[in-house]
């Protein structure tokens, strides 16, 4: 049994990460608009009207811009924990009831041989949770959107094949930046998001013995740049005692260009 995923748009922009097994797949948000989304899944070669469903991680326009076009077009079931639900109804037009699922936090649900773990994460949104896949022996961790790594979430996500991880700004950039301060932080804050040190120290804590694969997610389009985020990384990583490109890669992710669809 395999498990495949692209990250298919990962910024401020916009966000959405598509998962498969076998017998099903999932898209994890919905952050641009849906002709958007329709061409991402083009790009990899597969369609939107055979997604098992839509997983929604918290009610920010980045993560939900496209939720309501798939949802009416397609048809597809939408899943979200209740407070995420009442936050994001008002923006997403009508969706029919028979089309909404809750999930809620800390739980795990099942489609065949897949089993969906949600966990929360520390974000200033109505109740932000991210996923955890878990197929056989493989595990897949979406983790983005997050102003710490907390004992209890690494607890969760320790020692997966592969981690989809937040490394949103460089403090410096962020400091020096044109956000005005309030932005800055907010940002900066334990409900903001992740700096590329913070989570470099985080992925040294949860990497394990069958860690391979490590994609820098949500880049700051302001705040970061591809470069500095990937050698911010591995310098914390190398200052930590592991080495890139030894025990486990690092992958790039793009606003607007999927990234290739592997299988873990």
């Amino acid at each position: 049994m395999s498990m495949h995923f692209s990250v298919l748009a990962s910024g401020s922009t916009g966000n959405a990460i598509f998962v498969e097994t076998e017998s099903h797949s999932f898209l994890v948000d919905a952050g641009l608009s849906g002709k958007q989304m329709e061409l991402l899944f083009q790009q990899i070669d597969r369609k939107v009207e055979n997604l098992s469903g839509i997983l929604v991680t918290h009610e920010h326009s980045d993560h939900i811009k496209g939720i309501g076009v798939l949802a009416r077009k397609y048809k597809l079931p939408i899943y979200a924990n209740e407070k995420t639900w009442n936050a994001m109804n008002p923006l997403i037009g009508e969706v029919a009831t028979d089309q909404k699922f809750l999930f809620d936090m800390e739980t795990v649900k099942t489609f065949g041989s897949l089993d969906i773990e949600s966990f929360g994460v520390s974000h200033d949104a109505a109740e932000p949770m991210f996923y955890v896949f878990h197929q056989g022996e493989k595990k897949l961790v979406l983790i983005t959107d997050t102003g710490y790594v907390s004992d209890r979430m690494r607890g969760t996500i320790s020692n997966a094949d592969a981690y989809v991880f937040e490394s949103n700004h460089d403090v410096q950039m962020l400091r020096m930046g044109r956000y005005p301060w309030n932005i800055k932080r907010r940002i900066l804050s334990d409900v903001g998001h992740v700096s590329n040190e913070d989570a470099a120290i985080a992925m040294s804590e949860v990497a394990g013995d069958r860690t391979k694969r490590f994609y820098l997610a949500h880049l700051s389009m302001d705040n970061n740049m591809k470069d500095l985020a990937r050698m911010s990384v591995t310098q914390t990583l190398k200052n930590k005692g592991m080495v890139v490109g030894e025990q486990f890669e690092l992958y790039d992710t793009d606003p607007k260009i999927p990234t290739p669809l592997v299988a873990i």
